[in-house]
């Protein structure tokens, strides 16, 4: 939870709530008011009002979720990384027939910041703006592999030093049951990881290992999105391994 304070108390518990959202996910009125321990009434108001200016949303259920609004903005303070990570994601969802997503660190959490989904079937397996932990799924285990605090987390070290030498990470229900995933490292500099580039499905199409099918593809157009980043190169057409 959020520990720093400016001074300025309505500021301070907007960015609580937030936080709040963030870290948990979806958030009924009451799951708010026990995560930032604010009254009831203020956490309301609060929430109505990120709201209506679009920094939360509310899901089909009612629950407080993270606006799109932060996803633009993140695009922004990504210095363009969504935009040029797009047209990547197309062909390599187009490439697989999956639902490809970009994935930067946020503190302990991973943030999806761009996505392309798969024209038809299972949909939205990972919405834009979501936060998800590090530790789960092949996302996190990519932006943990080359981390300075990677010893932090649970997460065996054995596990992180296979990913760096394969070059890519898979998981089969580690984050949600019945999806899979293979995420590759985009590094914008020698051994500095900018984001992470995944390809997910359910199991019943990927298989319990997924990489052994899809990790040289992701792995390439991770590489092409690195040479975007680097100016160097042009973008390869990656193919199915």
């Amino acid at each position: 939870m959020v520990s720093v304070t400016s001074g300025i108390q309505v500021v301070d518990r907007a960015v609580l709530v937030l936080d709040a959202v963030a870290r948990g996910g979806p958030c009924s009125l009451a799951e708010l008011q026990r995560a930032t321990g604010l009254p009831r009434p203020t956490a309301y108001r609060l929430a109505v009002a990120l709201e209506r200016h679009g920094v939360l949303a509310r899901d089909p259920d009612g629950r407080f979720v993270l606006g799109r609004r932060l996803a633009a903005w993140g695009a922004v303070a990504g210095r363009g990384l969504p935009d040029a990570g797009r047209p990547v994601l197309a062909r390599l969802g187009e490439t697989t027939g999956e639902s490809a997503q970009l994935y930067v660190r946020e503190g302990d959490h991973r943030v999806c910041v761009a996505v392309h989904e798969r024209p038809s079937g299972l949909r939205d397996t990972v919405p834009l703006g979501a936060v998800l932990p590090l530790v789960r799924g092949s996302g996190g285990k990519v932006l943990l592999a080359w981390a300075a605090d990677a010893s932090r987390f649970e997460i065996a070290a054995s596990e992180l030093a296979a990913v760096r030498r394969r070059g890519w990470a898979a998981s089969a229900g580690e984050r949600e049951a019945g999806v899979a995933s293979v995420s590759a490292p985009v590094f914008d500099g020698p051994g500095v990881v900018a984001a992470a580039i995944s390809v997910s499905g359910p199991i019943d199409r990927l298989g319990l290992h997924p990489g052994r099918r899809l990790g040289a593809t992701v792995a390439a157009a991770a590489a092409d999105l690195s040479a975007t980043l680097r100016g160097t190169g042009n973008p390869s057409h990656v193919t199915a391994g």
